[in-house]
């Protein structure tokens, strides 16, 4: 690759929830929902799209606006948002975008020639009749839509089942025609809900007596499956891919943080629960800490799988600025075992580059893959430490300054951030920058719990200033940890290794 990629991937100004990637040609494109950096709710801005040559993710390259939200004619006023998209390419050759805004229940569509041009609004999922999915008397409200295309059909998967929302049974399976928005098989219920996550008689049960529920005229499909789920319930954030002969359904489940899987040999049908695949706070791994100790801030999550040149990566997103709504993509490689199965992988700063990052010369502090103080929690919120950045959004989503203006910032007494994985080559002495009304030393260590290897003194600053010391690094391909012990609350911009 032309240079080291981090996570977030994309520039430190730049907020992509949701991403959904898809190789086309000689690119991957991810398409998502458009955070603001200071967002006030989700999804503020217009769909843009990045895409990045197959053998060098680290050279991503802004397709621009795609599509605006006033392009739909049931948007015209603009006052709805853009949810989590998903692109397919239709049997005529041309790429389909569907969409769902925030204050609707059913699906829109728009078309284009090219992967990521200037996308036209095309029409809405609907029935034979015309009425629009979603609209008719009994259907859920559509959500989320991901889509996959075989042949002369369209699978799309839609839904959001919150908590103890009994009249939503769970995700959706629903056959589209060669139009790419005529209903041609009625939608099945593939995956429950946190309410129907039983035995099948409880399940069948459990809908029978919710009246909303039972009126809903979908058909249920792999009950007898349904059980396996629990604990791990669909939410929302649907994604599918097909891999050989099995379908992979990917969605966020019930505690929101962790991505899961559940396969097939039918598209809308027997879908056997799998496993998590991510956490945006790294719950469950215990191969650098204990599997229920939270290593990050986590919240809502959304992605899918892709194969690259070869490698299979999970696509998802983490939460900045203390709050659910400015949310960025992150992307890690994962490993499909001979038997299907997909564990879970740790989240880390490297994610796409390959390996770990060369652990030489300055790197951005705002990379940091563990943030978590000696109060753990597993969602975020602003009374904790996060990154942040100066810059502000303008009023239509455009960013004020695309500049790297990105930091950690609540720093305070016993903050851990941590950064996986550099390959620590001669380094001699690090440095630390920072800035605000702090007083006292970062703890280096190479793991969260390990060690002090040496101590960076830092002191009260109005703007950014560099304190270092000679602390020795072990060599080899390690974590790095910094823990402050001091007072006040203070900013990190970056550290730099120097050999």
């Amino acid at each position: 690759m032309k240079n080291e990629v981090f996570n977030p991937y994309l520039p430190s100004w730049e907020y992509i929830p949701d991403g959904e990637p898809h190789v086309f040609g000689n690119r991957v494109y991810v398409y998502g929902s458009h955070d603001l950096a200071h967002g006030w709710v989700f999804c503020l801005g217009d769909y843009v799209c990045w895409s990045a040559p197959v053998d060098d993710l680290s050279d991503w390259r802004y397709e621009g606006v795609i599509y605006r939200r006033t392009a739909d004619p049931a948007n015209a006023d603009g006052r709805m948002v853009l949810y989590a998209p998903d692109v397919t390419q239709g049997p005529d050759g041309r790429f389909y975008l569907y969409y769902v805004f925030d204050k609707v229940g059913f699906v829109s569509v728009a078309v284009c020639d090219t992967p990521a041009g200037n996308y036209q609004f095309y029409g809405y999922v609907h029935y034979k009749d015309g009425t629009r999915l979603g609209d008719r008397e009994g259907d859920m409200p559509q959500f989320d839509p991901a889509v996959i295309t075989e042949g002369a059909k369209t699978y799309m998967y839609t839904a959001f089942c919150g908590n103890k929302m009994k009249e939503r049974i769970g995700a959706m399976a629903t056959v589209l025609g060669k139009d790419m928005l005529t209903v041609e098989e009625e939608p099945a219920v593939i995956v429950p809900g946190d309410c129907y996550a039983q035995e099948e008689k409880a399940a069948l049960a459990a809908v029978k007596e919710n009246a909303a529920a039972a009126a809903c005229p979908y058909r249920l499909s792999s009950v007898q499956n349904w059980a396996g789920f629990k604990g791990h319930e669909f939410f929302e954030a649907s994604s599918i891919r097909k891999i050989g002969d099995v379908y992979y359904f990917v969605y966020s489940s019930a505690v929101m943080h962790e991505l899961c899987y559940a396969t097939s040999k039918s598209p809308t049908d027997g879908f056997v629960y799998g496993g998590v695949i991510v956490s945006n706070c790294d719950l469950h791994i215990d191969s650098y800490k204990p599997a229920d100790m939270p290593a990050a801030y986590g919240a809502n999550n959304h992605g899918g799988i892709e194969n690259i040149n070869g490698s299979w990566y999970i696509f998802y997103h983490r939460h900045t600025n203390g709050t659910w709504f400015s949310r960025q993509g992150c992307a890690e490689k994962i490993r499909l075992l001979p038997d299907g199965k997909i564990p879970q992988v740790e989240i880390t700063s490297c994610g796409l580059n390959g390996g770990a990052l060369k652990g030489v010369g300055e790197y951005p502090a705002y990379i940091a893959c563990n943030i978590f103080t000696d109060k753990p929690s597993l969602y975020v919120g602003s009374e904790y430490p996060r990154v942040s950045q100066d810059s502000r959004d303008l009023a239509d989503g455009t960013p004020a300054e695309k500049a790297d203006t990105s930091y950690i910032t609540g720093i305070v007494k016993n903050t851990t951030i941590g950064f996986k994985y550099f390959d620590f080559k001669g380094i001699k002495s690090v440095a630390l920058r920072t800035r605000g009304y702090i007083h006292g030393d970062f703890e280096l260590r190479c793991t969260w719990n390990g060690p002090v290897l040496g101590k960076v003194t830092v002191d009260a600053s109005n703007f950014w200033q560099s304190h270092s010391a000679a602390i020795p690094i072990p060599d080899g391909i390690s974590a790095f940890y910094l823990t402050f012990i001091g007072t006040g609350t203070g900013q990190l911009k970056a550290i730099t290794f120097m050999q």
